[in-house]
């Protein structure tokens, strides 16, 4: 596991919660969601480990659409449409995480960046 960053300064995630500034196109997908997995009965295994792992392997099949292209070609426009498929589903799993740990996906993209922009990596 690599090192793990308080997203805050205090070590708290209440400042990257679901609150009125919230996007509501967000909310309203993720109500959508939520709404499709009721109706299909899928909730017993919508659990973070679960989750955890069908978002792994949606980007498993994300990365798939590359496997054995030269890293110059240009993608098929089916190829163009798999992907967008292929990441919908990625930004999916990630939501219904995001939901269940009441966290706004965009705070908490914008707290690790902040995070990142004082980091350094060897290359």
């Amino acid at each position: 596991m690599g090192k793990v960053h308080n997203l805050e300064k205090d070590g708290s995630n209440k400042n990257l919660q679901v609150d009125q500034l919230t996007s509501r196109q967000y909310q309203e997908v993720l109500d959508m969601m939520i709404k499709f997995r009721e109706n299909k009965g899928w909730s017993l295994y919508h659990n973070l480990k679960d989750l955890a792992v069908s978002l792994s392997l949606e980007a498993a099949e994300v990365l798939e659409i590359f496997q054995w292209q030269d890293e110059q070609a240009e993608l098929s426009r089916d190829r163009e449409i798999h992907l967008e498929e292929e990441l919908a589903d990625v930004l999916a799993y990630a939501f219904l995480m995001c939901g269940k740990l009441n966290l706004d996906p965009v705070k908490l993209v914008k707290a690790k960046t902040k995070i990142n922009e004082s980091r350094t990596w060897e290359v």
